[in-house]
């Protein structure tokens, strides 16, 4: 999991070769139908399962907010045995590193609804049965991932369907202004979680923190709630600690009722639009006598103080910051189980292709 954690940079890089020209994303890349299909596009569909479904959740923030093209995620073993009501012109977008994931593969065989005018998989391996059954496809090129616990491979998800999102965004409401713009942000995206990835000493010792705790909270608003349930996720696959992601603002509808200085506090701070509401929250929590760890943009006027721990991450595109700000999580989870003494690359109960339902 180290050793997949500090590729990230690498294989973002692999992952944007070719696909992005110095002002546009290059819509050729995701197939030589892409660009017809692309200029038809009405809404987006998103499925997939466990970190796969978070990378989408972040996604429909993306497409709704830069592209203007309305977007619906689900879990693909919820969206298969339901009946669904699919709008017009519709791409329905798989998720899966393997390829192989049962009940995404299935959703996929499923999806006969004549509204959908085309699918579009993201994976991780060629000639896996996803790839071979879509319409369209984009490989991760995130390289072998052995690790159980989904690291470079989610990152590289995140980047690839931002290019969606900079692909059909232009024939919609992405303008060109706005297009130079998220290529520039990706293209600094290997840089920037390079200089992340020095948080890992910072990162390793306030881990030490949470080796006796039972519980955490992870807290993060706008398009860093599901990288807060992502880090949830993760501290629960690896550590066994139980875990929970929340949307800052949900804390006085339920879970702070949880809070104690038994439960360690993690938030995803950054210097976005939403940050004076998430210190609001940050202080409901802290007057509950929680521990806080805050992961804050380095211009975030937030100190540490008894009880408060800020670690700055690199100031960054919004663009791009939901994929800065995965790095920390993942590293927190990598540290504390490894104090832990757990199987960090094999975990309990776990395996890394779901190929069951």
């Amino acid at each position: 999991m180290q050793k997949e954690i500090f590729e990230q940079p690498v294989a973002i890089e692999r992952t944007l070769a070719g696909r992005i020209s110095d002002k546009h994303v290059l819509t050729h890349a995701f197939g030589t139908a892409a660009e017809s299909i692309f200029r038809e596009v009405g809404a987006i569909q998103i499925v997939a399962c466990g970190s796969s479904y978070y990378t989408g959740l972040v996604a429909k923030y993306w497409f709704e907010e830069y592209a203007g093209v309305p977007c619906q995620v689900e879990i693909a073993s919820e969206l298969r045995y339901r009946k669904t009501v699919v709008l017009p012109k519709t791409l329905l977008v798989t998720i899966s590193q393997s390829g192989e994931t049962a009940d995404t593969l299935a959703a996929l065989r499923d999806a006969k609804d004549e509204n959908y005018i085309a699918s579009l998989c993201l994976c991780n391996v060629p000639n896996s049965s996803l790839v071979r059954e879509s319409d369209l496809s984009l490989m991760l090129e995130a390289g072998t991932e052995i690790c159980v616990a989904s690291t470079k491979a989610f990152t590289n998800q995140l980047v690839d369907l931002l290019l969606l999102v900079g692909a059909i965004g232009q024939y919609n409401e992405l303008d060109d202004a706005g297009h130079r713009e998220l290529v520039e942000a990706l293209k600094n995206l290997p840089d920037v979680v390079q200089e992340t990835l020095k948080l890992d000493e910072e990162i390793c010792h306030i881990a030490e923190k949470f080796v006796d705790k039972h519980h955490a909270l992870f807290l993060g608003r706008g398009s860093h709630y599901p990288i807060a349930l992502e880090g949830a996720l993760k501290l629960k696959e690896i550590s066994y600690i139980h875990a929970e992601g929340y949307p800052a603002g949900e804390l006085k509808h339920g879970p702070l009722a949880l809070v104690d200085d038994d439960m360690p506090v993690v938030a995803v701070a950054p210097g976005d639009e939403l940050i004076e509401k998430l210190k609001s929250n940050l202080e409901e929590v802290r007057a509950r006598g929680a521990e806080l760890f805050v992961f804050a943009d380095e211009h975030v006027t937030m100190a540490d103080a008894e009880g408060v721990t800020v670690l700055r991450v690199p100031a960054c595109s919004p663009l791009i910051s939901p994929i800065v700000y995965t790095i920390p999580v993942q590293l927190l989870a990598y540290h504390v189980a490894v104090y832990k003494g757990t199987d960090v690359d094999q975990p309990r109960n776990l395996a890394k292709s779901v190929t069951v339902e």
